[in-house]
């Protein structure tokens, strides 16, 4: 199962992925991509795709992302067939971090989905 965290920022998407990989241990790949080709703040559809390909091991791979424009961008590529790619409607950060936990017990991609989505409620106070 996969993870991939899709940001503006390199170092968020870095740092979300650090997060989510110390909390669910090794057994769950993911991938962050941030920023743009010229290493400024963006979102590049070629670096998402790469990521959602180191991602997937053939069981389905959770995309959580954070503003407009990297939804939109991951939108398209899921338009031309997501082959067990979906797309999490989560904070990233929470929303990774629970997805990781629940990929890393081997629940299938619609329970991982759910676990991130499901992370918008959680309350901190």
């Amino acid at each position: 199962m996969g993870v991939v965290v899709v940001s503006h920022s390199a170092e968020i998407a870095r740092g979300v992925v650090e997060l989510a990989g110390q909390m669910a241990g090794g057994e769950v790949r993911l991938e962050g991509v941030g920023g743009d080709s010229h290493g400024t703040l963006g979102t590049d559809e070629g670096r998402v795709r790469e990521a959602i390909h180191r991602a997937d091991d053939g069981d389905g791979v959770a995309i959580l992302a954070d503003l407009g424009s990297a939804v939109l961008t991951i939108r398209h590529i899921l338009e031309s067939g997501n082959g067990g790619v979906r797309l999490a409607d989560a904070p990233v950060v929470e929303g990774a971090v629970a997805a990781a936990v629940v990929a890393s017990m081997g629940l299938p991609l619609d329970e991982v989905v759910k676990a991130a989505e499901e992370a918008r409620d959680a309350r901190k106070l």
